[in-house]
Parts: structure tokens; sequence; C-alpha cells
């Protein structure tokens, strides 16, 4: 009987031991609270942080240097930077993390902007509460998830090939890029934009992986053959 007991102890303490982390960043509080206090009837989860910004969720980090989680939902239509332009300065603080976009904007060029930018998965508000959390489980196995609706407009574009690589930079990106055009450094161009050198090396990896290049020669290059738009 006390083997039984101690088996149970042991097994319960391991199930807490390997909880999901979990991160929400949601300006609308109704949707955040709902999804936080359903994906928190799952044992398996923990939610550790929900914010309505990227700047509330930074501040954390900076905070809290040590904060980790596994995965965050994140939305796009934020407040302050967008979900789209926070990809890569989340990644570039948490390398390892998955994100899990979790929005209402279902248009191919901004889909392809978020998995080109390091997202893993792709959900539409329109998901259901058990759909979200079919979602994280496969993220957790190391798959990636998208609901039938964005999977539809993915399928759209490779069949029409209706966006080129060239439309899906962030308008930060583009930014960047036209500066560096002009000669300008990561120093400078911080100092312009107001944000970090380390924000700024963000977005050019990011820009990197989007256009398919190696370095800043062959992105200028790009942009100079007017394949950017």
């Amino acid at each position: 009987m006390f083997t039984d007991a101690y088996k149970m102890a042991t097994s319960t303490s391991d199930a807490q031991m390997t909880k999901t982390k979990i991160v929400i960043i949601e300006d609308n509080q109704v949707i955040r609270d709902n999804v936080s206090r359903f994906i928190r009837f799952h044992e398996e989860f923990d939610v550790v942080e929900t914010v309505g910004s990227i700047e509330s969720f930074m501040h954390k980090l900076q905070i809290d240097p040590r904060f980790q989680t596994d995965i965050i939902l994140l939305d796009i239509g934020l407040p302050g930077v967008s979900g789209l332009d926070a990809i890569p300065m989340i990644l570039e603080r948490m390398p390892g993390v998955d994100i899990i976009m979790l929005t209402s904007y279902e248009e191919e060029d901004v889909i392809l902007r978020a998995l080109c930018s390091g997202a893993c998965s792709y959900l539409s508000k329109k998901a259901s509460l058990e759909e979200i959390v079919d979602a994280i489980r496969i993220v957790v196995k190391g798959g990636s998830y998208m609901s039938p609706s964005i999977a539809r407009e993915i399928v759209t574009h490779l069949m029409g090939g209706r966006v080129s690589k060239a439309t899906i930079l962030s308008d930060r990106q583009k930014e960047i890029l036209e500066k560096l055009v002009d000669g300008k450094s990561y120093g400078t161009i911080a100092h312009e934009l107001f944000i970090s050198i380390e924000t700024v090396r963000s977005h050019v990896k990011a820009l990197y992986k989007v256009l398919q290049v190696n370095n800043k020669a062959e992105a200028i290059a790009k942009y100079l053959r007017g394949e950017i738009k």
C-alpha cells in the first residue's frame, strides 16, 4: 500500500514537473481570460503569464531575465508593437520558444510573414477553445498546426504563387533595409527609429530569412534590382 502511495505521489510530482508553460499575449481581456481559463482546466499546462502588449511582455523579461516559457500564444493586432514585428524580438530573447499565432488576420501575406519570421503555428480566432488546446498539444509533440481556413490560404498560395517573398517584409523591416541601402550603421538606425541595436539586429536577421539571403550585400542587391516592393 505504501509502495502504491509512493508511486502515485511520484507520478503526481513528475506531472507537475513536466507541465508545459504557456504565455498569452492578447490585448482583448475577455479573449485573454477565456483562453487562459480554459487552458488551465488541463493539468498538463501551466499559464505562467498573460499580458496585453509586447511592451508588457518585454518588460517582464527585463525585470526577470530568467523567466522561461515553452509556448507563446500571440495576437497580431496589438497596441504598440504588432505581433508580427514582435516575433524576431521574442526569438532573439527566447530562441527555444514555440510561437503560435492566435489572430483574426487570415490574409495569406500576413500568414506567410508570421511563418517566415519564425512562428510555428497559425490559429484563427474563429477556432474553438478545444482546437486551441489540440494545437498546443501538437506543438508540444514537435508538430505544427494551422486552422483549416489558414491551411487553405497556404495551399492557394503554393498553387497560384500570387505572393512573392519580396512582398512579405514587415513595414519595419522595409524601413530598416532602406536605411541599410543608404549606408547607415545599426547604431544610427537604432537612434533614428528609437529602438535598441539588438532590436535592429533581430529585424535584420528576420528579413534575411524572409528574402532568403545570407548577408547585407545580398539584401541590398535585391532591393536595388527592384525585387522588394
